[in-house]
């Protein structure tokens, strides 16, 4: 087995240079650098993570806590595209992701974040899909493994979280829609109550009292991000016979539901009723008439989580990151304009 004291010989250096180049230490002339990669790469040496990690203090590892509401696994675009991104940066620097599965059986034993993390040794944690008001969170903040989360307001000594502006998300969506001569919309909410969920309600609260805009309680409906979950709240409003004239839904798959329904019962898209979604997931290139939309930067979102994770794992003394990552609203023809016919 080669060692490094193998590669130390040949190159005619110590061995602590070996490892200064292994470890990607800067101390290292540029020219012993290339010579000691070449002799490592003609020996077919490939150094040993656990033994590196340990020389380092650190096992390489991040390990990644997601909580499926929909149980759609890590199929999930949102979390694809967020994931992938993270998962290149980190890479990058050596590390890689540790998934711990969702065991419902685990879920009630205490501080099982924080057990879990420590027994896997991870140098970070990022975290998906976690609510709110799960008891957990208070002790994962406190225990100083630097913690990033996606969508959820995580705050603590090393933990801090990266989020799209979900606030301005839902006004530029409502904005849009009144800008086309809208007054009367609805909104399908999130019925978990997830962070996301409650910031793009209160975007839309918000931007509908800015322009003027009565909030009609009867259109205001709760499900969850499913299309089946879009399907049965609009279903609902079509129950009541009182119909809006456009429909704001807290996610993409919602409105492919409401998108759905509406056109079972005979509505047009885009020319009865408007739709407006939330994420611009992949499946809407695929969805005729094109439903109007707020695209997160998921990429970025999941740039931006890898960055923050890494600088609070190299530097203690590095200040949790809180960023918002801005939306875009993404025009199709779901959006009809009232004004052509006032």
């Amino acid at each position: 087995m080669i060692t490094i004291y193998d590669i130390a010989l040949r190159a005619g250096v110590s061995s602590a240079t070996v490892s200064r180049v292994i470890n990607g230490r800067p101390d290292v002339s540029r020219k012993t650098r290339a010579a000691i990669l070449a002799i490592m790469d003609e020996l077919g040496y490939r150094p040993n993570a656990t033994a590196r990690g340990l020389a380092m203090k650190k096992s390489k590892m991040i390990g990644v806590f997601i909580y499926d509401h929909l149980h759609s696994g890590l199929v999930h675009p949102f979390l694809q595209d967020v994931l992938s991104s993270f998962q290149r940066i980190v890479g990058d620097e050596g590390y890689d992701l540790l998934i711990f599965t969702n065991n419902s059986k685990e879920v009630q034993i205490e501080n099982q974040y924080e057990l879990r993390a420590r027994q896997r040794d991870v140098d970070g944690i990022l975290l998906f899909g976690i609510a709110r008001d799960d008891k957990q969170l208070d002790r994962l903040v406190e225990c100083g493994i630097p913690c990033i989360s996606i969508d959820l307001d995580l705050y603590g000594p090393r933990a801090g979280y990266v989020t799209s502006d979900n606030v301005a998300g839902s006004t530029l969506a409502v904005q849009h829609l009144h800008a086309k001569g809208h007054r009367q919309i609805a909104f399908i909410a999130d019925i978990f109550n997830s962070k996301p969920g409650q910031d793009r309600f209160k975007g839309f609260q918000q931007a509908m009292r800015s322009l003027g805009c009565t909030i009609n309680p009867n259109w205001i409906t709760q499900a969850d991000f499913s299309e089946s979950g879009g399907y049965d709240a609009v279903t609902k409003l079509i129950a009541s016979g009182n119909m809006p004239t456009a429909i704001v839904c807290a996610s993409d798959s919602m409105a492919i539901g409401a998108k759905h329904v509406l056109e079972e019962n005979g509505f047009t898209i885009g020319k009865d009723i408007s739709i407006v979604g939330y994420d611009d997931i992949s499946a809407l290139s695929y969805i005729k008439p094109g439903i109007t939309t707020i695209k997160q930067n998921r990429m970025e979102m999941g740039r931006a989580a890898a960055q923050a994770l890494l600088e609070l794992i190299d530097n203690e003394s590095a200040v949790p990151p809180i960023l918002f990552i801005p939306p875009d609203l993404v025009m199709r023809q779901s959006v009809h304009d009232l004004n052509e016919f006032s």
